[in-house]
């Protein structure tokens, strides 16, 4: 019986050093996070995008978390400065990502801003970058014989298209676009307080605008 006790003690113990480092000490840092001046609410359109962009899986190949320069080479890649909890304000649930077989897309609306591309590359990636292992998604478009009024039509590269016919973007496609067209997080941002003697001057703010690659 003593044995089980012990037991039992241990795991509780266990279980409550791992819930104050994973949950209670992060919540502590995190609580009082504000977003930064330069970050915006998403719109209807770009809520309904990032419903999209998590329908399809989009967040299993892709990150939206540039690391510190120290950590890797995110910045010389062209994906922006490090990420900081204000950056994820309006995000809910996160979509940080733990994978890469394709690019991080924290800044891809400053990377990528043309609507264009970016419904040609959801139609048919391999037409726009050589060798692309993303998957098409022909089911966000819809062919036709000939554009309607209102239609959103794909300006796609020679011999990309159904010959004699139209490729038109779905609404659930022209969201998707909006969405990682607003993903750009170039805005500079201050590093948390410290906490230093009075009078002391206050650090200077990190300006992402010249991280952003094209």
């Amino acid at each position: 019986m003593e044995n089980e006790v012990k037991l039992a003690a241990g795991a509780v113990v266990s279980l409550a050093i791992a819930t104050a480092a994973l949950v209670v000490l992060p919540y502590l840092q995190v609580r009082d996070v504000t977003p930064p001046p330069g970050l915006k609410p998403y719109t209807s359109a770009q809520l309904r995008g990032r419903d999209v962009y998590i329908a399809n899986g989009c967040v299993y190949c892709h990150s939206q978390q540039p690391r510190d320069r120290g950590l890797g080479p995110d910045l010389a890649r062209g994906w922006g400065r490090a990420s900081v909890p204000g950056d994820y304000f309006y995000d809910k649930p996160h979509l940080l990502g733990s994978m890469r077989t394709g690019p991080d897309l924290f800044n891809i609306g400053a990377r990528q801003p043309s609507k264009d591309w970016h419904l040609g590359h959801l139609y048919q990636p391999r037409a726009y970058v050589p060798g692309s292992i993303m998957p098409s998604y022909p089911y966000l478009f819809e062919v036709k014989d000939a554009a309607e009024p209102g239609d959103e039509v794909l300006n796609l590269p020679p011999g990309q298209g159904p010959f004699g016919r139209v490729v038109v973007a779905r609404p659930e496609a022209l969201d998707l676009v909006k969405y990682l067209q607003g993903l750009d997080h170039t805005y500079p941002v201050l590093p948390p307080p410290l906490k230093a003697k009075a009078g002391a001057a206050a650090p200077a703010p990190v300006h992402a605008a010249s991280a952003a690659a094209s």
